[in-house]
């Protein structure tokens, strides 16, 4: 079967199926919502030899009008309309914002879903945690992939990581310890959030930051089984009367039994060790930490380690001494095309749907990990336990 000049091959039921593409013909992908992070995808996809950026859509037509000149693309300013004029997209990348950074996810979502589309959605997947479930349980049901962009772990430091948890040199994990939060403070504060996605959201930074330091402690360390949060917000926010909950301080419990913890501040603080964000994994056999996500990945061997000092040797509170990459990277930029290229890649060699990177399960976790951490801190530090996860889809090619 031919459709807008690729070649397809459908196994499976019509409702759920797979197309297996020829690999010389890229992804046809559209756009939704082209402020901002839009044009930052829209341009991963053009420079992507994976992808061919064909439209671009945005109910603020002059705002996608610059697509047209600088890509080619064609503007719309509805997702029915793209839909319609392009029969032949494959991936429809929705990038759009609204409450609390997700609020205008979930329309789009389901329209590219209905139309047959693979979706890549921007984190977090919802602001609304039953949306969220909606989206995951109708990709499975349409025989589809939904990807977020849960970029902070697609980097070099986060590769090579995962291949010392693989190759064993953490042994059994015990914790983890991630920091993420802007740098700031009371002299850089200017006033309460007055965006249209943050004004009158308490939760604005909960819902829209932690996706990503939640979905780096899940990727590390597996799923979460038990949350207690406790929240808070500076003097300096309080006289201002904003409402902002905005340092988060969140205890877990992950289904090996290995326990974390997550420090998350919007701005209140100048954070110190690792810079901006740090991530810091300890087992038997050793520990890594990775510093400002793409920049530095460092490897704590355990003493009697291959490689390391022998016990004997090693002092009350010494250790050996550590591994250190420096990747010479230092925009976190970098993580955007990387996470893109591994969904076009995904979808092009028609991966099984629960070998999905970043998947929208994965997104959904994060969510129901922030939900718990809400409720644990409206009870007053009540230990929480997250919705269990809906089963990871099996492969469609082969029901």
């Amino acid at each position: 079967m031919t459709t807008g000049g690729r070649r397809w091959r459908f196994l499976g039921s019509t409702r759920q199926r797979v197309a297996h593409y020829d690999a010389r013909m890229p992804l046809n992908v559209g756009v939704v919502g082209y402020n901002g992070i839009g044009k930052r995808h829209a341009g991963c996809h053009h420079d992507d030899e994976l992808a061919t950026l064909v439209a671009v859509c945005d109910m603020v037509s002059e705002r996608a009008e610059p697509a047209r000149e600088q890509y080619g693309a064609s503007i719309h300013g509805s997702v029915a309309d793209m839909l319609a004029a392009h029969p032949e997209l494959d991936i429809v990348d929705v990038c759009t914002g609204g409450d609390e950074n997700g609020g205008w996810h979930f329309e789009p979502v389901m329209q590219a879903l209905d139309a047959g589309k693979h979706v890549l959605v921007e984190k977090p997947l919802s602001n609304d945690l039953n949306e969220a479930r909606q989206m995951v349980a109708f990709a499975a049901q349409r025989g589809l992939y939904l990807g977020c962009n849960l970029n902070h772990y697609f980097s070099e430091p986060a590769d090579r990581a995962m291949e010392m948890i693989r190759d064993g040199k953490i042994g059994e994990q015990l914790y983890c310890l991630m920091r993420m939060g802007f740098q700031g403070g009371e002299y850089t504060y200017s006033g309460p959030d007055n965006s249209p996605n943050g004004r009158g959201f308490p939760y604005f930074h909960v819902k829209a930051f932690l996706s990503h330091p939640l979905a780096i402690m899940r990727h590390f360390c597996g799923d979460i089984t038990h949350v207690q949060a406790f929240m808070n917000r500076p003097a300096f926010r309080r006289a201002a009367n904003d409402t902002m909950v905005s340092v988060n301080s969140i205890h877990v419990r992950f289904a090996s039994d290995a326990v974390g913890y997550l420090f998350s501040q919007r701005g209140d603080a100048r954070m110190g060790y690792g810079g901006w964000w740090s991530f810091e994994l300890g087992g038997t056999r050793g520990s890594f930490a990775i510093e400002n996500c793409v920049e530095k990945l460092i490897h704590f061997p355990s003493p009697g380690a291959e490689g390391a000092a022998d016990p004997a040797s090693i002092s009350l509170g010494s250790a050996p001494e550590p591994t250190v990459l420096n990747t010479g990277v230092t925009d976190f930029g970098a993580t955007f095309p990387r996470r893109i290229h591994a969904f076009l890649e995904d979808v092009t060699g028609g991966v099984p749907a629960s070998q999905l990177r970043a998947s929208g399960r994965d997104a959904l976790a994060t969510l129901e990990y922030t939900f718990a951490a809400i409720e644990s801190f409206e009870t007053g530090g009540e230990l929480v336990r997250p919705e269990t996860l809906p089963a990871a889809s099996r492969d469609p090619r082969k029901q």
